[in-house]
């Protein structure tokens, strides 16, 4: 799969990114944001960031998320991890998840990098009830 033009269904890929940041909150990770940016990155299409509490937290909710894009029809195309457990990226090609430890976002500051991208608005509306969480066995990144 090359890194063009995306053949994905537009709205499939923006639900599948409120999806993904939904549920990173819904699994403690803190300070969820949601990022368009269509037009300006080559490379994806959304970023989702978000800090996790551990490293086995992180690896839980990566796994989580590998089960809701297989769930809607957005697979996971890689994951990666650094050697210390700070940082792992979720490539699920038009959307990219960042699940950071709060000292390394803060190093790689993509949230100050992105700037210039719109913050999608992804909190579920009122009464909507939130998906519910299986439990996982983490995968090696």
């Amino acid at each position: 799969m090359t890194r063009t033009q995306s053949q994905t269904d537009p709205d499939k890929v923006r639900t599948f990114a409120i999806e993904a940041s939904r549920m990173m909150s819904e699994l403690k990770c803190e300070q969820v944001s949601l990022l368009d940016v269509r037009g300006r990155s080559q490379v994806c299409e959304y970023l989702v960031i978000g800090n996790g509490t551990s490293d086995r937290q992180m690896r839980s909710v990566a796994d989580e998320l590998k089960k809701l894009g297989a769930a809607m029809g957005m697979d996971r195309w890689k994951r990666d991890r650094d050697s210390g457990g700070t940082w792992i990226v979720a490539d699920f090609v038009d959307v990219v998840v960042h699940l950071f430890e709060p000292g390394q976002r803060l190093w790689y500051d993509l949230d100050g990098l992105w700037a210039d991208a719109d913050r999608v608005v992804w909190s579920r509306p009122v009464g909507e009830r939130p998906r519910k969480p299986s439990r996982v066995v983490a995968d090696e990144a």
